[in-house]
């Protein structure tokens, strides 16, 4: 089970995500555990395949916005550089990329679990 002890540890600013969620901590991390499953990391990977610009964009646009709202700090910072390389249409391999915030996701993915 996720707590607010590992979150600090995964580099999450608890207090700002706690924050958002007025201060309820049952609230926080049931949110952060619904994380790993979000659609849109599939999207992300999918659609970045197909070199779907676009459509990636919408993605990691959306991933960025709840990482950032729950303070994933380290994953947000991940999503945000590829969110403007991709608003910026860079052409380029985005597997590095990609493969470090899947990795982050299943890390997240496996504290939640324990």
């Amino acid at each position: 089970m996720i707590t607010m002890e590992k979150l600090k540890e995964f580099g999450a600013d608890t207090e700002e995500g706690l924050g958002r969620c007025y201060g309820n901590e049952a609230l926080y991390l049931r949110l952060v555990g619904m994380i790993p499953d979000e659609a849109n990391f599939d999207k992300l990977k999918g659609s970045l395949e197909q070199n779907d610009l676009d459509s990636a964009f919408e993605a990691a646009h959306a991933l960025k916005g709840v990482l950032g709202n729950l303070s994933l700090t380290p994953m947000f910072e991940q999503c945000s550089e590829i969110t403007e390389l991709l608003r910026a249409r860079t052409e380029m391999d985005y597997t590095p990329l990609l493969e470090k915030l899947m990795d982050q996701r299943n890390t997240l993915s496996a504290l939640c679990a324990e």
